[in-house]
Order: structure tokens, then C-alpha cells, then sequence
């Protein structure tokens, strides 16, 4: 834990850190049963309506759970999905998981039926808990997979699934905890690229401990006295989960939970107010909307906002100290090694546009194009040092990937983790983002890889071909658009491409469906057959 010492600057913090990783760790177990058992926790807003649960309501449900699930047959190093919202189920779906030794895969409810059925039938998932908005989706899917036993949260058992609170009370409270090592598996978290299927980042425990150096510090010394965090992002991506519910968990804090709420600025401003958050994530599309919206006047507790996923820019800064009276610290990650690069207005300066500064404990570097790390000034890829407790310990089932994933510099320096993104480091220590050298679209602060949205749109009967390439959008950043050469016989108009567009939008996730469709007559491709996606953004 980093202290709060007065007149604490960036050189003293980072010189006198060390990474606390010993040699056995559960996420679970620090989460729930280390923590003072008659502490809050959780507080699940539902309707308007507050339920409250203490970090020993956690570990007794947690350990009934992962009973549960010994008895149905998971094992250490297992599979389980989380198909849930923000909530009580899907916090003790994840600490029973990693009790037992076994990896969770945190799923979004935005998926669709193919987005789903990969990310199953990749993980080899064996148990899948999700809850009646989500049970036909999952009952649409699983009989395409093998051996999958289906746990819905809030439902009577029947059909193809099971009932989760059944399960609980059928459980013994007193669990045989599995003594996992900090560097075993406990989370897949898939990620989107350029080419080919999604895939999943595998992370050890350490990870959690990885991330909390910058969770402290990107909200400025969390824990504090009475400190109260929320996040409108989904549990199921690693903002949501390793930025907010599981560091605020390890320190003993409450979260607020909003299972399945459209984001509504005005609602975000007074439940901030009536459940007295300290501390936030709002994503980029998020604080634009709040910008935009005639915010209710009401009395806040809040002391400091986090945003990540793209650039702010000084004017949403400013409006943020302006209205809410505080600061915004901006950070930097990916799903593969998360919270780098950030700031953190109480120890150093921010400087408007740039990412920030490493956060203690991460080697951040620039490598050039010969394969060195790059002096201040020189663009060049952002790597991080392989030896980093975030970093993950590979993609799952797929070794070439990642071995992609990393580099070994040259002069003996070691070997790095490749981000796929440009910048530059400044004279004074601050990195600055340039552009990403894939062509990840990123839209609302989800990274959506083409490829997976060109495959499910050449399930279409009238593409023939088809590239996806994200544009400027005001709100989201970017936005999916897709550029489709269409099969003989077929004619475009506007009906097609809504046609196309809804084929999308109700086989991926919501926020991957394109926004705008554009036919050609042939797509411009290099000589070795590959589609030109810098000439189809020049064409928008």
C-alpha cells in the first residue's frame, strides 16, 4: 500500500516502492474472508431500491458457492463463466471461483449467440452462471457445447439450467480453501485484435496485486477515510473488475452496484449524491454524455474521477473541476497488462493530453524501429517489462499469439510486452499516445477488433466481401464502420444495410453492430491480398 505522506512527489513515491508479491496469494480469499467480516461491502441498487451486504455475507456465500460447484464436479484450473451484472451473484461467482483454484471468465450480456458460443466452447468452460435476462441466450447456446452445467441466479431450477440459490442453500458454509500460488491462473479476459478470433488473456492472482499501485494512486491515496467507489462500466471487462470491485475489495471498501442501468447522466450525478461515492470510473463516453446533459444540483461526496480507454482533453478537464470541483486522472492498459501509465493530481502534475507517468513498481519504455528502447522525443511502440505482476501469462490455447505478444530489446535489456500502440516519452517523463499500430476500433472505451465483426457480417447471404475501420464520433470516440462488396445478384439501397446492420447487432455485442455501412464495387487490397484499411478511412 502506498502511503499518503505530505509534500510526497513522483520520484519519492516510485523510488522507494517495491512489488509485495509473495509466493502464495487467492484473490478470493483476500477479497472476502482477510477482510473484516462486519464491514459493508456492497450496496446493490436495483429500481431505487439499496441492498446491503457485509464482507462476511461474501465469504459465507462464496464459500457455499464454491462448494457448490466442488460437488458439480469443478476442479482446480476448471473454467467458469460469469455471465452476470454488476451484483451480489456475480461478486461471489468470482471470489468462489478463485477460492477453488479455478478461472473465471467474465462475460458481458451484450453478447450475442456467436460471440457467446466462441467464448464457451474456446474456454472449455464447464460451468456457466448468468441469470434470467441472460438464460435464453445461454439455452440457445449450450447444447452446442460439451459438458456445460448452467446456473442462473433469481430462477427456480428446470429446463437446461440450475438454480444458483438452490445451489447456496444445499452448500456447507465452511470451505477447504486450495493454498493457490501468485503466479496460477485465475481470470480469462478475452480481448479483440485485428486478425482472427478474439482472445484470452490468461492472468495469474498476482494480477490484483499488480493493479494497486495504480488504483491508489489514480484515486489519489484510495483507501481513505469513508471512501465509497462506483463504476458505470460492465464487471465483465477489466476496468470494471480490476479498476474498481476487486481493489476496492482487497482494501475493505464498500461498492455500489447497478446491475443492468442504461447510463443516465442525471441518475449517475444522484446516485453518486445519495450513496455518498468518494471515488468513480466514469469511461470518456460517459463524462461526454454528462457534459452534454442538464446534471441535476445536488450535493456530492466525491473527491476524484478516474476515466481511461481515450484522450479527454483539457476542456473535459477543466469542466470536471468546474462543476464537480475535482479532478480527472486519466490512465493507461490494456486487457493484457493493465493501469501502466497514469496520473495522480495529488502527487504530480498533470499535463492536459498526455497519458501521465508510469505508475510504481512498471518499466514503461518506447521502442524504436530498430528494435532499442527509444531516447524522449523518438515515436516508437510502448512496451512494458515482461517481469511485471500485471502482465498476463499468456493468450489462452494459443502460443503463437503470444509469443507475438513479446519482444526481447536489444543491448540486454530483456524481455518486453508489446502494447500495439505509438507514442512518445517526453523529457520530463511523460507518455504520450500517438496512434495504435493495429486497427483496433475504440469505441465508448471498448476495443473492438474488426475482424470478429467482418466474419459475423460475411454470415450475411448478400456480402461477399467486407472490412471494418473505426471513424471519428463526437460521442463514442469512434464507431463501427463497415465497407461490404456484395454478392452477385444483390443490389445495395438503405433497406440492406439495415438489414446487415441488425444481422450484426443481434449476433455480436450492441456496441460492436456498425453505425454506418458503405458498398463498393471492390475493396482496395495490397498485392498480397490483404484489405488497405488506411484507404478506407481516407474515403470516410
Amino acid at each position: 500500500m502506498i502511503d499518503r505522506v505530505p509534500g510526497a512527489t513522483y520520484d519519492s513515491v516510485t523510488e522507494q516502492f517495491q512489488w509485495p508479491i509473495p509466493k502464495y496469494f487467492n484473490i478470493g480469499t483476500a477479497c472476502s474472508d482477510l477482510q473484516d467480516q462486519n464491514a459493508l461491502a456492497l450496496i446493490e441498487v436495483v429500481d431505487g431500491r439499496s441492498r446491503e451486504y457485509s464482507f462476511g455475507d461474501l465469504t459465507e456465500q462464496s464459500n457455499r458457492l464454491a462448494n457448490g460447484l466442488r460437488e458439480l464436479g469443478v476442479e482446480r484450473g476448471d473454467r467458469v463463466a460469469v455471465l452476470l451484472p454488476q451484483g451480489f451473484a456475480c461478486g461471489i461467482a468470482h471470489l468462489a471461483t478463485y477460492k477453488l483454484g479455478a478461472i473465471a471468465i467474465p462475460l458481458t450480456q451484450l453478447f450475442g449467440p456467436q460471440a457467446l458460443t466462441y467464448r464457451l466452447g474456446d474456454s472449455g468452460a464447464r460451468v456457466v452462471i448468468t441469470d434470467p435476462s441472460s438464460l435464453d441466450l445461454v439455452a440457445e447456446v449450450a447444447p452446442t457445447l460439451e459438458d456445460v452445467t448452467v446456473l442462473v441466479a433469481g430462477a427456480e431450477s428446470g429446463g437446461v439450467h440450475r438454480s444458483l440459490e438452490a445451489l447456496l442453500a444445499a452448500s456447507p458454509e465452511h470451505l477447504p480453501l486450495e493454498r493457490t500460488a501468485s503466479e496460477e491462473p485465475a481470470v480469462i479476459i478475452y480481448t479483440s485484435g485485428t486478425t482472427g478470433s478474439p482472445k484470452g488473456a490468461l492472468h495469474a492472482h498476482r494480477v490484483l496485486l499488480g493493479h494497486l499501485p495504480g488504483f491508489e494512486l489514480m484515486f489519489d491515496y484510495f483507501p481513505r477515510a469513508d471512501d465509497r467507489i462506483w463504476t458505470p462500466a460492465d464487471w465483465a471487462w477489466i476496468g470494471g473488475l480490476f479498476d474498481v470491485l476487486l481493489p476496492a475489495w482487497f482494501h475493505g471498501r464498500p461498492v455500489i452496484a447497478t446491475p443492468r442501468a442504461r447510463f443516465d447522466p442525471g441518475a449517475a450525478v444522484r446516485l453518486m449524491a445519495q450513496h455518498r461515492v468518494t471515488a468513480t470510473f466514469l469511461p470518456p463516453t460517459a463524462l461526454k454524455m454528462m457534459r452534454q446533459a442538464e446534471l441535476p444540483e445536488v450535493d456530492t461526496a466525491l473527491r476524484i474521477i478516474m476515466s481511461g480507454g481515450e484522450p479527454l482533453g483539457s476542456e473535459t478537464l477543466d469542466w470536471s473541476r468546474s462543476h464537480f470541483g475535482v479532478d480527472i486522472n486519466e490512465i493507461y492498459g490494456q486487457t493484457e497488462a493493465n493501469l501502466l501509465v497514469g496520473n495522480s493530481a495529488d502527487v504530480w502534475d498533470v499535463h492536459p493530453g498526455s497519458m501521465g507517468r508510469p505508475y510504481p513498481g512498471h518499466r514503461v519504455a518506447i521502442l524504436d524501429a530498430d528494435g532499442a528502447l527509444a531516447a524522449p522525443g523518438v515515436e516508437g511502440e510502448i512496451v512494458l517489462g515482461a517481469d511485471d505482476p500485471v502482465v498476463m501469462l499468456g493468450y489462452w490455447n494459443n502460443p503463437e499469439a503470444t509469443a507475438n505478444k513479446f519482444v526481447t530489446v536489444t543491448g540486454g535489456m530483456g524481455r518486453w510486452l508489446r502494447t500495439g500502440d505509438l507514442g512518445h516519452l517526453d523529457e520530463d517523463g511523460y507518455f504520450w499516445f500517438t496512434s495504435r499500430e493495429d486497427d483496433v476500433i475504440t469505441s465508448a472505451g471498448y476495443r473492438i477488433g474488426p475482424a470478429e465483426i467482418e466474419e459475423c457480417v460475411l454470415g450475411h447471404p448478400a456480402v461477399a466481401l467486407v472490412a471494418a475501420v473505426g471513424i471519428p464520433d463526437d460521442l463514442r470516440g469512434q464507431v463501427v464502420k463497415i465497407f461490404v462488396k456484395l454478392a452477385d445478384s444483390f443490389t445495395a439501397s438503405d433497406q440492406l444495410a439495415e438489414e446487415i446492420r441488425l444481422h450484426v447487432r443481434t449476433r455480436l455485442a450492441t456496441y460492436e453492430y456498425p453505425r454506418e455501412v458503405a458498398f463498393l464495387d471492390e475493396l482496395p487490397m495490397t498485392t498480397t491480398g490483404k484489405v488497405r484499411r488506411q484507404a478506407l478511412r481516407a474515403m470516410t
